[in-house]
């Protein structure tokens, strides 16, 4: 599979030089060179993943595995950094000969579309759990982030910025096929597919699912006591500046999508 420069014309330069794409699927630049190295990477049964296309919620999910995986306190998780717990397996720090050193069971997470993650993932190794967004939603938090970062510099319109998202013109590719192959391997006994929006809708069926996905075993007091440990997490985010922020501008979508 051939590495080569993203190029389009139609839009600014400057921006185009932040992906490269690889296999026809535009990513960030720091993925350059090591997409063999990721094929390649060594599983282990008790590995758990965490994978999404970006600003899909990943954050919050993170936690509430974290809190279930580990038995977490969630004023604990509060005053940790859970970034430095659950790297991101592609991102240039802590780097994949760091991350293949962890100890187990290693929490990793990723951002790559199915077909370019670990080869052994694909051969039923390890457990991943993926979540899906509602796109309306995930084009906006999308947005603000390419708007906050310094790095992408990004400086178009919101419309401008959702004809790329349709046109599969940001990092990690189209959105569409990210989740449609997921969807498709969702039968598979080491893979978790889930909804960003469930954790709002019916966040006790989610932790249940979470808690027998990863083989943690637990009383239904126990397992009430998780529910309502993961609600203060879900409460603290909608709380959170970046959620006002996405319903503000959630109006603009009407128009566009």
């Amino acid at each position: 599979m051939a590495e080569s420069e993203a190029e389009t014309p139609s839009t600014p330069i400057e921006f185009e030089s932040k992906y490269f794409e690889f296999d026809g699927v535009r990513l960030p630049p720091f993925c350059r060179g090591k997409m063999e190295e990721i094929a390649n990477f060594s599983l282990r049964s008790s590995d758990i993943w965490i994978v999404t296309y970006p600003k899909s919620g990943t954050s919050l999910l993170q936690e509430v595995v974290y809190l279930v995986s580990q038995g977490a306190d969630p004023d604990e998780i509060g005053l940790m950094n859970i970034d430095e717990q659950l790297p991101v397996l592609e991102y240039p720090q802590p780097g994949l000969d760091i991350i293949q050193e962890l100890t187990s069971p290693r929490l990793i997470k990723s951002h790559l579309p199915y077909r370019f993650l670990p080869t052994a993932m694909h051969n039923g190794e390890a457990k991943v759990i993926y979540m899906a967004r509602n796109p309306k939603d995930l084009v906006v938090s999308y947005y603000q982030f390419h708007r906050s970062l310094r790095t992408m510099s990004y400086r178009g319109t919101f419309q401008e910025f959702c004809r790329r998202f349709m046109n599969d013109k940001l990092g990690y590719g189209s959105w569409f096929e990210h989740v449609q192959e997921f969807w498709e391997h969702r039968m598979d006994s080491n893979v978790l597919f889930l909804k960003y929006e469930d954790m709002y809708k019916d966040l006790g069926t989610l932790v249940e699912q979470l808690a027998r996905f990863l083989s943690v075993s637990c009383d239904k007091a126990q397992q009430e006591g998780m529910v309502e440990s993961c609600n203060q997490l879900i409460e603290q985010c909608c709380n959170s500046e970046a959620l006002s922020i996405c319903r503000v501008h959630g109006s603009l979508l009407s128009g566009v999508l």
